[in-house]
């Protein structure tokens, strides 16, 4: 990919400074425990202040060229489990388990979740001997984290301390695992089987998902099953993977989820920049709001702040369409590495604002890494940090651990993969009660909007108004209330201001349709028709 720099001027065209809204600082302390290794996209668990590390790479970003990309020699094939405390790891190969036990664990890009003692693993990619391919496992496993970090640390068999089952519908990659009440949540994600290459060549296959999985997990007795299995697809809004998901308390005091972020826009290969909420009502995109800031999987904390009813959400480095230089907002569509701490914040509202911190990732990390969290700390279920029932004016809100590490911005498109590596430091995160100052706020708000008329159309044909905020490209799709894509096409000809444009919805009667306008590759609005 051609790397595009833009100073943006138009959409994010001043500062302010904020120094009531997050009134903490972000400090980042290094520990290093000795012969540890370098780790990213692997799957962790945590008891008693030990954490458990399962699968991921030990290598950097992965190379361009197929024969090279995702080598098993580089899967992480052995167990951690570290306690912070003391700075010791202890380690248990994966090797001494059956064939098909072992080769999910050294996956990359799982689907987690920690339940209470059990771990859940879901899918994840890498080469299987079994299958004499790359492929992304249709797996789920279940650990038993207690008794599997006991047994680890003391040298004995670990084998009894899992359970695995087969569906082809769990067979996902990059996406996350969530729960809300007694329902699991698979969130977005893919299948990918086959070698990666850049250009698309016929070296493997590549569904996503575009879908919401839910379903109940039985993990009482010696089998391993799921029921109530329910999927619910959107091809436009759901088309994510390798993002984050980030636990939430909305301002109703209603726990669920965020999806930031992600890859790849369909008409374009470019992140998402609009945040979409799951709640156990449905989810919902927020399509009036954009983040700038963090666009892939990195390490994120969640915090919230009930005397203020506002839901802060840290994101730790990581790559970004976006960064700063000094003021000045820089977009480079080769998505880079960058050094940033930012934070978005819900307010009581339900609105939206994302800021840049002062602080920075002492490099270009955070891409692939984990937050493992201080559970000493008061945490909701879904482990979002109760904020305002910590008195103390220094306290560690976590660590991150592991990830990308690159010596430059932009390894990937110049072909200079080998220069990263798996990062071994771990960075203890201390907030320090205090007005930051220097924190710039960023206006993310959609300056789009679009009007369709009449609603009901008789004839399958509409009338659409749109402002246009600058000259730009605009994309559309129409899709179905069950998330399949009708039609898609470009619209050309309209200038800055207002347009008016007929716009025919081809083959559909009796139904409701979503109309989907992209512009600028960015902001997205959408209307529902109902066709008669």
């Amino acid at each position: 990919m051609k790397t595009l720099y833009k100073i943006v001027f138009l959409l994010i065209s001043s500062f302010a400074i904020s120094q009531t809204t997050f009134d903490y600082q972000v400090q980042l302390n290094p520990i290093t425990i000795p012969n540890f290794p370098g780790i990213h996209s692997y799957a962790f668990a945590q008891h008693n202040g030990k954490w458990l590390i399962i699968g991921g790479r030990v290598d950097g970003i992965h190379a361009r060229q197929p024969f090279n990309a995702f080598p098993a020699s580089s899967n992480n094939t052995n167990i951690y489990v570290v306690d912070i405390a003391t700075n010791q790891f202890w380690s248990a190969s994966v090797n001494s388990l059956a064939t098909a036990l072992k080769e999910q664990l050294q996956a990359t890009n799982f689907n987690f979740y920690q339940d209470d003692a059990t771990l859940y693993l879901i899918g994840g990619y890498a080469f299987s001997a079994t299958a004499n391919d790359h492929i992304t496992f249709n797996k789920m496993t279940s650990v038993d984290v207690p008794n599997l970090i006991n047994a680890v640390i003391a040298g004995t068999p670990i084998a009894s301390y899992f359970k695995q089952m087969t569906d082809e519908n769990l067979a996902v990659n990059g996406g996350h695992l969530a729960k809300i009440n007694n329902t699991f949540y698979l969130v977005g994600g893919h299948r990918f089987d086959g070698r990666y290459n850049p250009m698309n060549n016929p070296t493997f296959t590549q569904t996503y998902t575009n879908s919401i999985k839910k379903f109940q997990i039985d993990n009482s007795g010696s089998q391993l099953s799921i029921s109530n299995y329910q999927v619910v697809t959107d091809a436009v809004h759901l088309h994510r993977r390798d993002y984050n998901l980030l636990p939430q308390v909305f301002p109703n005091g209603e726990l669920g989820y965020t999806i930031s972020s992600g890859v790849f826009q369909i008409n374009v290969d470019l992140p998402f920049l609009y945040p979409v909420d799951i709640k156990e009502t449905g989810y919902f995109p927020q399509t009036t709001f954009n983040q700038y800031l963090s666009n892939y999987h990195s390490a994120v904390s969640a915090l919230y702040d009930a005397t203020e009813n506002r839901m802060h959400n840290l994101f730790f480095g990581g790559m970004s369409q976006y960064y700063y230089n000094g003021t000045t907002l820089i977009q480079d569509n080769a998505v880079p590495f960058v050094n940033t701490i930012s934070r978005t914040t819900r307010f009581a509202d339900g609105s939206l604002q994302e800021y840049q911190l002062p602080e920075t990732m002492p490099s270009l990390k955070g891409a692939s890494a984990e937050f493992i969290q201080n559970k000493a700390l008061p945490h909701f279920s879904n482990e979002v940090i109760k904020l305002d029932e910590i008195t103390a004016n220094e306290f560690v809100i976590g660590h991150i651990v592991g990830g990308l590490s690159s010596p430059t911005q932009n390894p990937f498109s110049v072909n200079q993969t080998s220069t990263t590596s798996a990062s071994a430091t771990i960075y203890e995160v201390k907030l320090i009660r205090n007005q930051p100052l220097g924190v710039q706020e960023i206006n993310g708000k959609n300056p789009f909007s679009m009007s369709v008329s009449p609603n009901p159309t008789q004839n399958g044909v509409v009338k659409i108004n749109f402002n246009m905020a600058y000259e730009t490209t605009i994309d559309y799709f129409v899709t179905s209330l069950d998330g399949k894509i009708i039609t898609d096409g470009e619209v050309s000809d309209a200038k800055q201001g207002k347009n008016s444009m007929n716009f025919e919805i081809d083959g559909v009667s009796n139904q409701t349709v979503i109309i989907t306008f992209i512009f600028d590759n960015k902001f997205y609005v959408s209307q529902k028709v109902i066709v008669n």
